[in-house]
């Protein structure tokens, strides 16, 4: 996540948390300023399983300066009628299946200001 964020320019970390619960158990919660005051919130909940990290939960919201929804992928169940469900992304007009992307394409895409159903 670190090495992600790093790569980007032209942003500010406002607020970086990570939550350790359990020894396996983690949430993760970051908020990203873009120069164009666009808002990247991260939230994660994982756990650590064998030697892999598996994502129990997750939400990343992109807004414009004045609030408005840009996209937002997340977890939450309540589009029981998506392929897919409950993973899905939302945006301004409409709510697409989709599945959890990795945070580095999250990322590239707030980065570039494009919400584009997947």
């Amino acid at each position: 996540m670190e090495a992600a964020l790093g790569a980007l320019r032209g942003v500010y970390v406002e607020s970086y948390l990570e939550e350790l619960l359990t020894p396996r158990r983690a949430n993760l919660r970051i908020r990203v300023r873009f120069a164009d005051d666009r808002l990247l919130e991260i939230n994660e909940a994982v756990v650590v399983e064998g030697h892999t990290l598996c994502h129990l939960d997750y939400r990343y919201h992109c807004q414009d300066i004045d609030t408005a929804l840009i996209f937002r992928y997340d977890s939450t169940p309540h589009f029981p009628e998506l392929p897919g469900f409950p993973y899905h992304k939302h945006l301004p007009d409409l709510t697409v299946p989709a599945q959890r992307p990795p945070i580095a394409e999250v990322l590239a895409e707030a980065a570039s200001g494009l919400a584009q159903a997947r």
